[in-house]
Protein backbone atom coordinates (compact mmCIF):
# COMPACT_ATOMS: atom_id res chain seq x y z
CA UNK A 1 0.00 0.00 0.00
CA UNK A 2 1.32 3.43 -0.92
CA UNK A 3 2.05 5.64 2.08
CA UNK A 4 -0.10 8.75 2.29
CA UNK A 5 1.78 12.05 2.00
CA UNK A 6 2.74 13.65 5.32
CA UNK A 7 1.37 16.94 4.06
CA UNK A 8 -1.35 17.19 1.43
CA UNK A 9 -1.19 20.08 -1.04
CA UNK A 10 -4.02 20.68 -3.50
CA UNK A 11 -6.36 23.31 -4.91
CA UNK A 12 -10.06 23.36 -4.08
CA UNK A 13 -12.39 26.05 -5.39
CA UNK A 14 -10.77 29.44 -4.80
CA UNK A 15 -8.30 28.07 -2.23
CA UNK A 16 -4.90 26.46 -2.12
CA UNK A 17 -4.97 23.89 0.65
CA UNK A 18 -2.18 22.49 2.83
CA UNK A 19 -3.09 19.80 5.35
CA UNK A 20 -0.70 18.25 7.87
CA UNK A 21 -1.23 14.48 7.67
CA UNK A 22 0.87 12.84 10.38
CA UNK A 23 -1.70 12.61 13.19
CA UNK A 24 0.04 9.71 14.95
CA UNK A 25 3.19 11.87 15.16
CA UNK A 26 1.11 14.90 16.25
CA UNK A 27 1.77 16.28 12.76
CA UNK A 28 5.43 16.97 13.58
CA UNK A 29 7.08 18.95 10.79
CA UNK A 30 10.01 17.28 9.03
CA UNK A 31 12.35 18.60 6.35
CA UNK A 32 10.31 17.28 3.42
CA UNK A 33 7.11 18.82 4.77
CA UNK A 34 8.77 22.21 5.01
CA UNK A 35 9.87 21.88 1.38
CA UNK A 36 6.35 20.89 0.24
CA UNK A 37 4.83 23.94 1.95
CA UNK A 38 7.38 26.24 0.34
CA UNK A 39 6.90 24.75 -3.13
CA UNK A 40 3.12 25.03 -2.89
CA UNK A 41 3.30 28.68 -1.85
CA UNK A 42 5.70 29.38 -4.71
CA UNK A 43 3.22 27.82 -7.15
CA UNK A 44 0.18 29.62 -5.76
CA UNK A 45 1.73 33.06 -5.34
CA UNK A 46 0.83 34.15 -8.88
CA UNK A 47 -1.90 31.59 -9.62
CA UNK A 48 -5.10 33.53 -10.47
CA UNK A 49 -7.22 30.54 -9.42
CA UNK A 50 -5.93 30.79 -5.84
CA UNK A 51 -7.44 33.69 -3.90
CA UNK A 52 -6.31 32.47 -0.49
CA UNK A 53 -4.58 29.55 1.21
CA UNK A 54 -5.94 27.35 4.02
CA UNK A 55 -3.56 25.47 6.30
CA UNK A 56 -5.08 22.84 8.59
CA UNK A 57 -4.34 19.39 9.98
CA UNK A 58 -5.74 15.88 10.26
CA UNK A 59 -6.60 14.68 13.76
CA UNK A 60 -7.98 16.24 16.92
CA UNK A 61 -4.82 16.24 19.03
CA UNK A 62 -2.53 18.60 17.15
CA UNK A 63 -2.23 21.11 14.36
CA UNK A 64 1.55 20.60 14.55
CA UNK A 65 3.30 19.81 17.81
CA UNK A 66 6.73 20.93 16.62
CA UNK A 67 9.63 20.03 14.39
CA UNK A 68 10.66 16.41 13.90
CA UNK A 69 14.12 16.69 15.43
CA UNK A 70 14.95 13.02 15.99
CA UNK A 71 17.11 12.86 12.85
CA UNK A 72 18.99 16.01 13.86
CA UNK A 73 19.66 14.44 17.25
CA UNK A 74 20.84 11.15 15.77
CA UNK A 75 23.12 12.84 13.26
CA UNK A 76 24.44 15.23 15.88
CA UNK A 77 25.34 12.40 18.23
CA UNK A 78 27.28 10.87 15.32
CA UNK A 79 29.25 14.12 14.87
CA UNK A 80 27.22 15.53 11.98
CA UNK A 81 26.65 19.20 12.74
CA UNK A 82 25.35 20.08 9.27
CA UNK A 83 22.00 18.24 9.11
CA UNK A 84 20.38 20.49 11.73
CA UNK A 85 21.41 23.81 10.16
CA UNK A 86 20.43 22.51 6.70
CA UNK A 87 16.92 21.74 7.94
CA UNK A 88 16.58 24.98 9.87
CA UNK A 89 17.80 27.09 6.97
CA UNK A 90 15.16 25.61 4.65
CA UNK A 91 12.46 25.72 7.34
CA UNK A 92 13.19 29.37 8.10
CA UNK A 93 12.98 30.32 4.43
CA UNK A 94 9.54 28.65 4.35
CA UNK A 95 8.50 30.51 7.52
CA UNK A 96 9.40 33.80 5.85
CA UNK A 97 7.38 32.91 2.76
CA UNK A 98 4.33 32.19 4.93
CA UNK A 99 4.71 35.52 6.73
CA UNK A 100 5.32 37.50 3.53
CA UNK A 101 2.78 35.76 1.27
CA UNK A 102 0.87 38.36 -0.76
CA UNK A 103 -2.48 36.56 -0.47
CA UNK A 104 -4.39 35.74 2.71
CA UNK A 105 -3.41 32.54 4.49
CA UNK A 106 -5.85 31.14 7.03
CA UNK A 107 -4.61 28.63 9.60
CA UNK A 108 -6.96 26.47 11.68
CA UNK A 109 -4.95 25.50 14.74
CA UNK A 110 -6.51 22.84 16.96
CA UNK A 111 -4.81 20.94 19.77
CA UNK A 112 -1.08 21.28 20.21
CA UNK A 113 0.59 24.11 18.26
CA UNK A 114 4.21 24.19 19.30
CA UNK A 115 7.59 25.19 17.91
CA UNK A 116 7.56 24.38 14.22
CA UNK A 117 3.75 24.48 14.25
CA UNK A 118 3.86 28.11 15.36
CA UNK A 119 6.34 28.74 12.54
CA UNK A 120 3.67 27.71 10.04
CA UNK A 121 0.31 28.60 11.58
CA UNK A 122 1.48 31.53 13.67
CA UNK A 123 2.73 33.59 10.73
CA UNK A 124 -0.45 33.34 8.67
CA UNK A 125 -2.45 36.49 8.03
CA UNK A 126 -5.59 35.01 9.63
CA UNK A 127 -5.06 32.59 12.53
CA UNK A 128 -8.04 30.66 13.88
CA UNK A 129 -8.03 28.93 17.27
CA UNK A 130 -10.61 26.88 19.17
CA UNK A 131 -11.31 25.44 22.58
CA UNK A 132 -8.75 22.61 22.25
CA UNK A 133 -5.89 24.89 21.16
CA UNK A 134 -2.74 24.71 23.27
CA UNK A 135 0.12 26.90 21.98
CA UNK A 136 3.68 26.99 23.28
CA UNK A 137 7.25 27.78 22.33
CA UNK A 138 8.79 25.20 24.71
CA UNK A 139 12.32 25.14 23.30
CA UNK A 140 14.19 26.17 26.46
CA UNK A 141 13.12 22.80 27.86
CA UNK A 142 15.16 20.99 25.19
CA UNK A 143 18.15 23.33 25.19
CA UNK A 144 17.07 25.32 22.14
CA UNK A 145 15.51 28.78 21.68
CA UNK A 146 12.11 29.84 20.30
CA UNK A 147 12.86 29.90 16.60
CA UNK A 148 10.92 29.60 13.29
CA UNK A 149 10.24 33.33 13.65
CA UNK A 150 8.75 32.82 17.09
CA UNK A 151 10.83 35.62 18.53
CA UNK A 152 8.96 38.04 16.25
CA UNK A 153 5.60 37.08 17.74
CA UNK A 154 7.09 37.15 21.23
CA UNK A 155 8.68 40.56 20.59
CA UNK A 156 5.31 41.97 19.53
CA UNK A 157 3.43 40.59 22.55
CA UNK A 158 2.22 43.12 25.13
CA UNK A 159 4.86 44.43 27.54
CA UNK A 160 7.16 41.66 28.79
CA UNK A 161 4.73 38.85 28.02
CA UNK A 162 6.99 37.73 25.17
CA UNK A 163 9.99 37.35 27.44
CA UNK A 164 7.90 35.40 29.93
CA UNK A 165 6.40 33.01 27.37
CA UNK A 166 9.69 32.52 25.53
CA UNK A 167 11.86 31.88 28.56
CA UNK A 168 9.39 29.63 30.42
CA UNK A 169 7.92 27.87 27.37
CA UNK A 170 4.52 27.51 29.00
CA UNK A 171 1.36 26.44 27.20
CA UNK A 172 -1.63 28.71 26.74
CA UNK A 173 -5.11 28.42 25.28
CA UNK A 174 -7.17 30.35 22.76
CA UNK A 175 -7.88 33.46 24.85
CA UNK A 176 -4.22 33.98 25.75
CA UNK A 177 -3.17 33.17 22.18
CA UNK A 178 -5.24 36.09 20.95
CA UNK A 179 -4.08 38.33 23.80
CA UNK A 180 -0.39 37.58 23.16
CA UNK A 181 -0.66 37.92 19.37
CA UNK A 182 -0.33 34.26 18.38
CA UNK A 183 -3.86 34.14 16.94
CA UNK A 184 -6.56 36.45 15.58
CA UNK A 185 -9.90 34.67 15.52
CA UNK A 186 -11.75 32.34 17.87
CA UNK A 187 -14.39 30.00 16.46
CA UNK A 188 -15.93 26.84 17.96
CA UNK A 189 -14.26 23.88 16.31
CA UNK A 190 -17.61 22.35 15.37
CA UNK A 191 -17.98 25.25 12.92
CA UNK A 192 -14.56 24.95 11.27
CA UNK A 193 -15.60 22.68 8.41
CA UNK A 194 -18.37 25.09 7.43
CA UNK A 195 -15.94 28.02 7.64
CA UNK A 196 -13.46 26.24 5.39
CA UNK A 197 -16.21 25.43 2.91
CA UNK A 198 -17.18 29.12 2.69
CA UNK A 199 -13.56 30.16 2.24
CA UNK A 200 -13.09 27.59 -0.52
CA UNK A 201 -16.26 28.72 -2.27
CA UNK A 202 -15.81 32.48 -1.98
CA UNK A 203 -12.06 33.02 -1.67
CA UNK A 204 -13.00 35.78 0.78
CA UNK A 205 -11.62 35.96 4.33
CA UNK A 206 -14.65 38.09 5.19
CA UNK A 207 -16.32 34.73 5.80
CA UNK A 208 -14.38 34.44 9.06
CA UNK A 209 -16.27 35.40 12.22
CA UNK A 210 -15.33 38.29 14.46
CA UNK A 211 -16.06 39.13 18.07
CA UNK A 212 -16.51 35.57 19.33
CA UNK A 213 -14.96 34.94 22.75
CA UNK A 214 -13.31 31.66 23.85
CA UNK A 215 -15.14 29.70 26.52
CA UNK A 216 -12.09 29.48 28.77
CA UNK A 217 -10.74 32.73 30.18
CA UNK A 218 -7.03 33.46 29.76
CA UNK A 219 -4.61 34.20 32.57
CA UNK A 220 -1.93 36.39 30.99
CA UNK A 221 -3.79 39.68 31.39
CA UNK A 222 -4.25 39.05 35.11
CA UNK A 223 -0.58 38.08 35.47
CA UNK A 224 0.69 41.17 33.61
CA UNK A 225 1.69 43.15 36.72
CA UNK A 226 3.86 40.29 38.01
CA UNK A 227 5.24 39.53 34.54
CA UNK A 228 6.21 43.17 34.06
CA UNK A 229 7.84 43.39 37.49
CA UNK A 230 10.02 40.31 36.97
CA UNK A 231 10.71 40.07 33.24
CA UNK A 232 11.87 43.62 32.79
CA UNK A 233 15.16 42.48 34.34
CA UNK A 234 18.33 43.09 32.34
CA UNK A 235 19.25 39.40 32.26
CA UNK A 236 18.10 36.04 33.59
CA UNK A 237 19.94 36.66 36.86
CA UNK A 238 17.97 39.85 37.53
CA UNK A 239 14.73 38.08 36.65
CA UNK A 240 15.51 35.25 39.07
CA UNK A 241 16.42 37.73 41.81
CA UNK A 242 13.13 39.56 41.33
CA UNK A 243 11.16 36.34 41.51
CA UNK A 244 13.06 35.19 44.58
CA UNK A 245 12.15 38.44 46.33
CA UNK A 246 8.46 37.72 45.78
CA UNK A 247 6.35 35.26 47.75
CA UNK A 248 3.59 34.88 45.18
CA UNK A 249 2.35 31.66 43.61
CA UNK A 250 3.37 33.07 40.24
CA UNK A 251 6.95 33.66 41.43
CA UNK A 252 7.30 30.17 42.92
CA UNK A 253 5.81 28.51 39.85
CA UNK A 254 8.00 30.51 37.47
CA UNK A 255 11.19 29.92 39.47
CA UNK A 256 10.59 26.18 39.36
CA UNK A 257 10.33 26.33 35.57
CA UNK A 258 13.45 28.48 35.19
CA UNK A 259 15.46 26.05 37.33
CA UNK A 260 14.23 23.09 35.30
CA UNK A 261 14.99 24.42 31.81
CA UNK A 262 18.36 25.21 30.21
CA UNK A 263 19.86 28.38 31.69
CA UNK A 264 21.92 28.83 28.52
CA UNK A 265 18.79 28.74 26.39
CA UNK A 266 16.86 30.98 28.76
CA UNK A 267 19.37 33.82 28.62
CA UNK A 268 19.78 33.42 24.85
CA UNK A 269 15.99 33.55 24.44
CA UNK A 270 15.78 36.71 26.53
CA UNK A 271 18.41 38.39 24.38
CA UNK A 272 16.89 37.18 21.10
CA UNK A 273 13.41 38.47 21.89
CA UNK A 274 14.90 41.87 22.64
CA UNK A 275 17.13 41.81 19.56
CA UNK A 276 14.11 41.11 17.40
CA UNK A 277 12.04 43.78 19.15
CA UNK A 278 14.64 46.30 17.97
CA UNK A 279 14.24 45.12 14.35
CA UNK A 280 10.75 43.55 14.24
CA UNK A 281 10.67 41.87 10.83
CA UNK A 282 10.34 38.19 10.03
CA UNK A 283 13.69 38.05 8.25
CA UNK A 284 15.55 39.77 11.07
CA UNK A 285 13.93 37.41 13.58
CA UNK A 286 14.92 34.33 11.60
CA UNK A 287 18.46 35.55 11.02
CA UNK A 288 18.84 36.31 14.74
CA UNK A 289 17.51 32.87 15.68
CA UNK A 290 19.76 31.14 13.16
CA UNK A 291 22.79 32.53 14.99
CA UNK A 292 21.89 30.14 17.78
CA UNK A 293 20.53 27.17 15.83
CA UNK A 294 23.48 27.17 13.43
CA UNK A 295 25.68 26.37 16.44
CA UNK A 296 23.14 24.56 18.59
CA UNK A 297 23.92 20.92 17.82
CA UNK A 298 27.62 21.34 18.53
CA UNK A 299 27.73 23.96 21.26
CA UNK A 300 24.44 24.30 23.16
CA UNK A 301 22.37 22.07 25.46
CA UNK A 302 20.29 20.85 22.53
CA UNK A 303 21.52 17.24 22.27
CA UNK A 304 21.23 16.69 26.01
CA UNK A 305 17.80 18.30 26.13
CA UNK A 306 16.45 16.14 23.30
CA UNK A 307 17.96 13.04 24.93
CA UNK A 308 16.30 13.72 28.26
CA UNK A 309 12.90 14.89 27.03
CA UNK A 310 12.34 12.97 23.79
CA UNK A 311 14.75 10.03 23.39
CA UNK A 312 15.33 8.53 26.84
CA UNK A 313 12.46 10.48 28.41
CA UNK A 314 14.10 10.43 31.84
CA UNK A 315 13.23 14.15 32.23
CA UNK A 316 16.60 14.64 33.92
CA UNK A 317 18.79 16.71 31.59
CA UNK A 318 22.33 17.45 32.71
CA UNK A 319 22.69 21.00 31.47
CA UNK A 320 26.07 22.60 30.85
CA UNK A 321 25.34 25.39 33.32
CA UNK A 322 22.99 26.27 36.14
CA UNK A 323 21.37 29.65 36.68
CA UNK A 324 24.05 30.33 39.28
CA UNK A 325 27.13 29.60 37.16
CA UNK A 326 25.95 30.59 33.67
CA UNK A 327 28.77 32.49 31.91
CA UNK A 328 27.47 35.26 29.68
CA UNK A 329 30.40 34.62 27.35
CA UNK A 330 28.88 31.24 26.44
CA UNK A 331 25.63 32.96 25.49
CA UNK A 332 27.44 35.63 23.49
CA UNK A 333 29.35 32.96 21.55
CA UNK A 334 26.08 31.35 20.46
CA UNK A 335 24.67 34.69 19.37
CA UNK A 336 27.63 35.95 17.36
CA UNK A 337 26.69 37.28 13.89
CA UNK A 338 26.39 34.61 11.23
CA UNK A 339 29.67 33.70 9.51
CA UNK A 340 29.94 34.82 5.90
CA UNK A 341 28.35 32.25 3.60
CA UNK A 342 26.04 30.86 6.31
CA UNK A 343 23.19 33.31 5.81
CA UNK A 344 19.65 32.23 4.97
CA UNK A 345 18.92 32.67 1.26
CA UNK A 346 15.37 34.00 1.45
CA UNK A 347 15.20 34.36 -2.33
CA UNK A 348 15.77 30.67 -3.08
Amino acid sequence: MTDLPTIIARKEGRAGRLTFNRPKALNALDHNMAVVIEQALDQWRDDPEVALVIIDAVGDRAFCAGGDIAIIYQQGRAGDFETGPRFWRDEYRMNAKVAEFPKPIVSFMQGFVMGGGVGVGGHCSHRVVGDSTQIAMPETGIGLIPDVGGTLILARAPGRVGEYLGVTGGRFGAADAIYAGFADVYAPEAEWDALKARLIETGDVGALPSGLVPQAKGRLADLRPEIEAAFGGHDIHEIVASLEASDSDFARETLAILRRNSALSEEATLQLVRMTRATPTIRAALENEFRFTLRAVEHSDFLEGVRAQIIDKDRNPQWKYSLENLPMAAVSALLEPLPKGCEIDFAA
